[in-house]
């Protein structure tokens, strides 16, 4: 059964840091690129960040770049969000995703998510 469980998520004062985290279990995790996105109340989805498969490659959205880092350890199965200098702004649920493009087809797994609220 494939699973992507988020944690780390709460209230942070604005400035302050978060590290969230993302295990996954049920897939060959170190064969898939994984990606945290960020939802908005009544808005779509945005990327936030994305790792490549052995995690030698890494892009940001604009608004977090400098602040965000993410990070993975294949042998934990887990992928990190590593949030420092928060913002009011960064309020969102943090969701996880993994992708691959194998020969049977594309595999795209998502997390529930977990809250991040800034605020003093």
């Amino acid at each position: 059964q494939v699973q992507l469980v988020e944690s780390g998520g709460g209230l942070a004062q604005p400035g302050g840091s978060l590290r969230l985290s993302c295990a996954a279990s049920g897939f060959a995790f170190s064969s898939y690129d994984m990606t945290w996105y960020r939802q908005f109340p009544g808005k779509e989805r945005e990327l936030v960040a994305n790792i490549t498969s052995s995690g030698g490659s890494t892009n940001y959205a604009d608004p977090v770049k400098g602040r965000f880092t993410i990070s993975r350890d294949n042998a934990k199965n887990t992928v990190y969000l590593h949030m420092n200098s928060l913002k009011p702004e960064d309020t969102a649920v943090y969701i996880c995703n993994a992708f691959s493009i194998e020969i049977t087809g594309i595999r795209d797994y998502w997390g529930q998510g977990t809250q991040v609220t800034v605020s003093s």
